[in-house]
């Protein structure tokens, strides 16, 4: 998938973000007429690319508390490996105070020590040793309080690790549950202007405020590739004669270029269809919408959207069939492709 536009993402605000897209209403009550519901699925469309791009930025977030997660990890063998040497080391000592006679009774001492001397020595080093093996102790118990609250607090960091992905994936499907929904409503009322052959006017959508420093631009924003110009198939009685651009149903198509509308129509193979002029002699049609955002004889600026992606018409699924004419009618078409290249516009 193609992408021109990036933005910058906060990931502390990513749920609070979310759940605001996932409390809009889109019950088809709220739906009234063509224009609401084709406002709605453009809106809807800017939420599940917001979504898709917080959801990005919380999977990448994710791995970079999994990395801290494991550092946990890693550091908590550590700590174990230690109290494991703290104990070996309390049993070196236990070992070595026996041997000394550190274990026996003070009564036991006193009676073998052969002078006052003797009996000093052996209580000094009873005493050393005793001081040893009690802070071998206190150290095996601190390594351990740290070991537990180190453990407690690697569990907690996995538990939020979970809890952050399954509620992203939870709401970022909602959203595009809904949005599916909405664009098959849109679908279903772009099919009966073409059964009746008579499509339903312009449906003005709010467009996000854009600046275009080149006169062209493609199409779409982001957009697949598919069948493309001249090529064959049982789909089309000759070549093909346009590009294809594979997109979801409600997609906001734009205007390649500064220009007028020509023709807005429905019915057909095409379904409904936009077609402009361009200055030079040049027309650009996109056909198989769902929905229609200008009048004819309208003027329109480049980027502009005239309208919504669809499978009206002769179509085997949702997308974009995008030509370039000499004429307004068909059997007129040039490479699309290349014709846009020539105005440093590149599909690939």
């Amino acid at each position: 998938m193609r992408s021109y536009r990036r933005h910058p993402l906060l990931v502390p605000a990513l749920l609070c973000a979310f759940a605001v897209l996932a409390a809009r209403p889109t019950d088809a009550g709220d739906m009234i007429d063509d224009s609401g519901l084709s406002a709605e699925v453009a809106r809807l469309y800017e939420d599940a690319a917001l979504a898709t791009q917080r959801y990005e930025a919380g999977r990448l977030e994710a791995e970079t508390q999994r990395a801290r997660a494991q550092r946990f990890e890693r550091l908590l063998e550590r700590q174990r490996q230690e109290i494991g040497v703290l104990h070996e080391d309390l049993g070196r000592i236990a070992r070595s105070q026996y041997r000394s006679g550190g274990g026996m009774p003070v009564t036991a001492q006193i009676i073998l020590a052969r002078s006052p001397e003797e009996l000093m020595r052996g209580q000094h080093v009873f005493s050393r040793t005793n001081l040893a093996v009690n802070n071998a102790i206190e150290k095996s118990r601190r390594a351990e309080a740290r070991l537990a609250a180190d453990e407690e607090k690697a569990a907690a960091t996995w538990r939020e690790l979970d809890r952050r992905n399954t509620e992203l994936a939870s709401l970022k499907k909602d959203i595009e549950g809904k949005l599916e929904e909405a664009r098959w409503q849109l679908q279903d009322r772009a099919d009966a202007a073409v059964a009746a052959g008579s499509c339903r006017g312009a449906v003005r959508l709010d467009q996000p405020p854009s600046q275009f420093t080149t006169a062209w631009v493609a199409p779409l924003e982001t957009y697949e590739l598919s069948a493309s110009y001249g090529s064959g198939g049982a789909r089309w009685a000759r070549r093909h004669t346009g590009q294809d651009f594979a997109v979801p149903i409600g997609t906001p198509v734009r205007a390649v270029g500064a220009g007028r509308v020509a023709r807005v129509s429905c019915g057909g193979p095409f379904g409904v269809e936009v077609v402009l002029a361009h200055p030079g002699g040049y027309y650009t049609q996109y056909a198989h919408l769902a929905a229609v955002a200008v009048d004819q004889g309208e003027r329109v600026s480049t980027g502009q959207w005239i309208g919504q992606a669809g499978t009206s018409g002769n179509s085997t699924g949702p997308h974009l069939h995008f030509e370039v004419r000499v004429t307004p009618e068909s059997g007129s078409a040039v490479d699309p492709e290349a014709w846009l290249a020539a105005r440093q516009v590149n599909l690939g």
